[in-house]
């Protein structure tokens, strides 16, 4: 699906100096930057739940 990204001047330049460095385009930039960033809040989530469910086991225990 196509999208139209309109980046600060100063954070383009940044991009499209990494992209001319690394040799890669600046979306291909961009999607590997969301993509980490999804995986870090995912990761957040999951790591949020596994201390709940850690710290609250006994009550969970007993709902149960």
């Amino acid at each position: 699906m196509a999208m139209t990204l309109r980046l600060p001047d100063d954070l383009d330049a940044k991009l499209t100096e990494r992209a001319r460095r690394e040799r890669r385009s600046k979306q291909e930039l961009a999607i590997e930057a969301i993509r980490e960033a999804q995986d870090r809040a995912e990761l957040n989530v999951d790591d949020v739940l596994a201390e709940l469910m850690e710290s609250d086991a006994e009550i969970l225990d007993y709902l149960k």
